[in-house]
């Protein structure tokens, strides 16, 4: 039987942390503690394993870029201009797409040179509640269909023709909702991480109209398979059960006071009605158009790596 063919190259934990070279760590223990989600127990030991091979990686592929960005401007004859590295960082609710993004923010902005690295989230660009709830979509929300997706392409076209002080709405995690006249800048940097859910998405309607994908110059996707995520998002809730769900502006106060079982079952309910379902629709699909793919194991940690080559 002829090998299958594959676009990608996989590697197991030994194989990718090799790859590593000299890169030097920049991060201590103390340092990772406030780059973790609420439901992370990310090592020093994966950062050194994962995430600086990763960066490694990354580099490479900036300085290409930028080579390539002086051979156009030379050809055209044009003054160089800083034209931002767009990172899209992919994946389910609940599997540490803030956290990788956070990490990567960090060690990108410190090796081989000091950079600028700014981080946004394509939660900001959801519609607000008012908009969900009057068009029937609360129950879709993280869904493509909840996202203002004009107005995420008018902000990526911004960055990427390097224009100044571009602004993105800030989304908050406690009201569930956009916060008015509050605002992101984002102001020329060299390299934008962009985390989100559907940011692989393609576009689906007209051939000749741009999607997020359009901007990034490298993909990631964070993956695992899905009865780790839910056990992931449950364990995750019944955190927010016992701090975030507990202050008197949040929207979830309501379910501060279930019981540990009542609120697994809520949770278990939430997951497979809205979260399960938009990972098996629109996120998972997804997830082989990512330029490299971060398979984790029941212990949060990546147990292989794939590379599209």
């Amino acid at each position: 039987m002829s090998e299958q063919l594959t676009p990608f190259l996989s590697f197991d934990r030994q194989r990718w942390a090799e790859l590593r070279k000299s890169v030097p760590l920049t991060l201590t223990e103390q340092d990772l503690k406030p780059l973790l989600g609420i439901n992370e127990e990310l090592s020093i030991d994966e950062v050194r394993t994962i995430y600086l091979p990763l960066v490694r990686l990354i580099n490479y592929y900036i300085d290409e870029n930028i080579r390539r960005q002086n051979v156009l401007r030379r050809f055209l004859g044009e003054k160089s201009t800083n034209v931002p590295y767009i990172i899209s960082i992919a994946g389910s609710v609940a599997v540490g797409k803030s956290t990788s993004a956070r990490i990567l923010q960090s060690l990108l902005s410190h090796w081989p040179k000091q950079r600028k690295v700014d981080l946004i989230t394509t939660d900001g660009f959801l519609h607000p509640l008012a908009y969900l709830q009057e068009h029937n979509l609360l129950h879709k929300k993280g869904f493509p269909i909840s996202y203002n997706t004009p107005q995420l392409i008018r902000f990526l076209a911004d960055i990427k023709s390097g224009k100044p002080n571009v602004t993105a709405p800030i989304y908050s995690h406690l009201t569930y909702d956009i916060i008015p006249d509050q605002f992101n800048v984002i102001d020329q940097p060299d390299i934008l991480i962009l985390e989100g859910l559907n940011v692989l998405q393609p576009n689906r309607n007209q051939a000749n109209e741009l999607f997020v994908s359009d901007f990034v110059d490298f993909s990631i996707y964070v993956d695992a398979e899905e009865d780790l995520l839910k056990e992931w998002y449950i364990h995750r809730f019944l955190k927010f059960r016992q701090s975030a769900f507990t202050d008197p502006n949040s929207y979830f106060k309501h379910y501060a006071n279930l019981s540990e079982q009542e609120a697994v079952t809520t949770a278990g309910k939430i997951w497979d009605e809205i979260n399960g379902l938009n990972l098996k629709e629109n996120i998972l699909p997804t997830r082989e158009r990512a330029d490299l793919i971060l398979k984790k194991g029941a212990n949060h940690e990546v147990e292989l790596v794939t590379l599209r080559k």
